[in-house]
């Protein structure tokens, strides 16, 4: 085995892999990241953006990925007040390289992807 697989296989159980792979567990996750894609937004700007989420659901997504130091949440002192979301150049990196692949591979490949589980249901 090369040292790449080697290298491959520890990762398997590393904390890093988990926490990266927990990010597209969420269901929103991905889309709100890519929503944030080409600058900062406002919560009603991102519910109009990306559609059939829930208040709720976007709130938990984007706490979840302010945690995880993906987003900044910038609050301007302003009446009314006025919070905008943009991506951190950690979230930025993974939007613009693993995020953007799969997106490529998205185009390529989802109608196969689609018409197989259509055959299978």
């Amino acid at each position: 085995m090369n040292d790449q697989g080697r290298d491959c296989e520890e990762l398997v159980a590393d904390c890093r892999v988990r926490a990266v792979t927990d990010l597209f567990t969420h269901t929103w996750d991905p889309v709100v990241l890519t929503a944030l894609r080409r600058g900062p937004r406002r919560r009603r700007e991102l519910r109009a953006a990306i559609g059939g989420l829930s208040d709720k659901v976007l709130t938990e997504a984007l706490r979840r990925l302010c945690a995880h130091g993906l987003l900044e949440r910038r609050a301007f002192a302003q009446a009314p007040p006025r919070v905008e979301y943009a991506l951190t150049a950690l979230g930025q990196s993974l939007v613009d390289g693993p995020m953007q692949a799969l997106g490529d591979w998205i185009i390529e490949h989802g109608d196969e992807l689609l018409n197989a589980q259509e055959k299978t249901s």
